[in-house]
């Protein structure tokens, strides 16, 4: 099957033109396409849009800022009253995304925080978030795992983009140029143990570039 065939045919369907800060919204994503900024894909944010919808979360985390369009997008269908959390590595981004965070109203609602994820993530509490989006450097999800696995609650729900590295990931990795078979076997392993490990349940899905959903359960840790 062509899923790039796929994604267009899904994309067809998609509409976002029910929201108040639709035009708004749209004009910041057509912004950061134009200048190369990464943003989350229209199947992708179509697939958020929904389970933010079903989960309304109270908290959640985003790791991957860029300049604030996922976290805007997000925050419209999590629950009245909710936080959003967001973490990025760029200090340039970090203050573009700042920026258009208050352009938006949205100060009170998001919290951008700068640095490197890995660490940021030690100095958040203990089972603090229903919801977390990972969409930063793909070479550390793994590394970002078991921190992110501390601050969720039963019951979280985990998002994984990215995660077929333009269809590199389905390669073996002799296939793949000899500088990226680090992330390769980063990936496979991050998948790995999304599937394998205890009180996880999910499901890898052929959605935009890739995305693993998953599910924390009370036996994890």
């Amino acid at each position: 099957m062509d899923f790039e065939r796929v994604n267009i045919f899904t994309e067809s369907f998609i509409c976002d033109e029910t929201r108040e800060d639709a035009e708004a919204l749209a004009a910041l994503y057509k912004d950061a396409v134009k200048r190369g900024v990464p943003v989350i894909r229209p199947a992708t944010r179509s697939f958020i849009r929904t389970i933010l919808s079903a989960k309304q979360p109270m908290r959640a985390l985003e790791i991957g800022t860029a300049i604030g369009y996922s976290a805007l997008y997000s925050i419209g269908y999590m629950a009245e009253g909710a936080h959003l959390t967001t973490m990025e590595l760029d200090e340039a981004r970090v203050e573009e995304a700042k920026k258009h965070i208050e352009e938006f109203g949205r100060t009170k609602d998001i919290t951008v925080m700068t640095g490197d994820a890995a660490e940021l993530l030690k100095e958040l509490p203990d089972a603090s978030y229903d919801y977390v989006f990972v969409d930063a450097a793909k070479g550390q999800y793994l590394n970002y795992l078991p921190e992110v696995l501390r601050v969720t609650v039963p019951g979280s729900i985990i998002l994984s983009d990215n995660i077929f590295q333009e269809g590199t990931i389905l390669e073996s990795r002799f296939e793949v140029e000899r500088r990226d078979r680090t992330i390769h076997e980063r990936i496979r392993t991050y998948l790995y143990e999304l599937t394998h490990t205890d009180g996880l349940t999910t499901s890898v899905l052929p959605l935009g570039d890739g995305m693993a959903l998953t599910v924390k359960s009370d036996t994890s840790n």
